[in-house]
């Protein structure tokens, strides 16, 4: 992958209460993946500001999960990542341990 447009879309974010979440859209540029027991999505903000672009489709920048099977030099591999509740808020819920 080089460039922003190659990078896997976030496909839908169930996560009601993040400043980004627009109707189930993700309206950051990019979000990224961390989290040490889950995976989480680093990007969540909790409501009280509004973020984002206007128009995005929002696309996986990083991807901090090493043991992930989707993951290739800290970048995505999927087709397209699922944001939703999990263990914590906001995870990713694409995710798949090696």
């Amino acid at each position: 992958m080089s460039t922003l447009a190659e990078l896997p879309a976030v496909a839908e974010c169930s996560v009601a209460g993040c400043s980004y979440n627009d109707h189930s859209s993700c309206h950051a540029a990019a979000v990224t993946i961390g989290g040490t027991g889950d995976a989480q999505c680093a990007t969540f903000i909790p409501l009280g500001v509004k973020g984002g672009l206007d128009r995005v489709v929002s696309h996986v920048g990083a991807c901090q999960r090493q043991d992930c099977s989707h993951n290739a030099h800290l970048e995505c591999g999927a087709p397209s990542v699922r944001i939703g509740a999990g263990h914590d808020l906001a995870d990713c819920l694409t995710y798949v341990p090696r």
